[in-house]
């Protein structure tokens, strides 16, 4: 009993210390969290002090506008196309990178430098340098004979073009990830596997892989979770257009709010945002729970 005393009592100078990171994050999580939560069943304007208690009203309404459900289908689809494009080049490069050892630390600078950059940077390369009509590729292309427009003014195409820019951001940072993770195999697993004469891909099913798996899943678990927050890049480059397109759920509830001044309805879609993002959280800690840490 005694000893038990002793060990509480050691303790409590660590519970003490945390204190002010547990009142931070209450104040700066918790708080603005419930208040969220309160709006989404309130009709308020942002502005006015009071708030009009509606109940279920704003997701009744939001089940019913077809630009929410454009907007969820759309995230959906930005999450598909992250989970499978970036991440397969990602794989792939890290991969060989792992083989071809020469001038590695070079690559992972080069392909750091778009994820380095500032979002703004990003869009203005590619709306000036990539996407413009007159000084940009397809404005030369247009001038060569090709019969291609740019994607961000075509309905069909849109989401495409805005993906394509957020997915070369992104993919070299997957890239160096998985070859840090890559450089975590045990070399007696990579020089048993050549004694048996693997190739290359049965080298990276058997053993790069299962190594890396790990990696793999967590990154796939906070792509899921960060597509439903997307809003950046599609801010930047279509604002959500042409006609609701590239909508997704973090520009709708940016434009219900401060466009519309429907606060509470933008609180119940910020509400939908984290529900999906939880899912994902609830899968990762579901599937990785019987792990051991080494």
């Amino acid at each position: 009993m005694k000893d038990t005393n002793k060990i509480k009592e050691s303790k409590l100078p660590y519970y003490l210390l945390s204190i002010p990171a547990v009142a931070l994050s209450g104040f700066i999580i918790l708080v603005p969290g419930i208040q969220t939560i309160y709006a989404a069943f309130t009709k308020w304007n942002g502005i006015s002090p009071h708030k009009t208690w509606i109940g279920l009203e704003n997701f009744r309404q939001l089940f019913g506008d077809w630009v929410f459900w454009q907007s969820v289908k759309n995230n959906c689809l930005w999450a598909l196309f992250f989970l499978v494009i970036p991440v397969t080049l990602a794989l792939l490069v890290s991969v060989l990178m792992s083989y071809h050892k020469v001038g590695n630390k070079s690559f992972q600078i080069f392909y750091l430098i778009p994820y380095l950059l500032a979002p703004t940077t990003n869009a203005i390369i590619w709306l000036n340098m990539i996407f413009s009509p007159n000084a940009g590729l397809i404005g030369f292309l247009q001038k060569v004979g090709w019969d291609i427009t740019s994607p961000l003014g075509n309905r069909s195409t849109a989401l495409f073009g805005v993906a394509a820019v957020d997915i070369w951001h992104y993919w070299g940072f997957l890239t160096v990830i998985f070859f840090a993770a890559l450089r975590q195999t045990p070399k007696d697993q990579i020089e048993a596997a050549e004694l048996e004469g693997a190739n290359g891909w049965q080298m990276f099913r058997s053993v790069y892989f299962p190594n890396i798996f790990s990696t793999v899943r967590l990154m796939m678990i906070l792509i899921l979770i960060y597509s439903f927050m997307t809003y950046d890049y599609i801010y930047l480059l279509t604002s959500g257009g042409p006609a609701h397109a590239t909508e997704v759920l973090s520009t709708y509830s940016y434009t219900m709010a401060f466009s519309a001044f429907k606060f509470g309805k933008a609180a119940a879609v910020s509400l939908v945002i984290g529900l999906l993002g939880g899912i994902a959280a609830i899968f990762y800690t579901f599937f990785s729970k019987n792990e051991e840490l080494v």
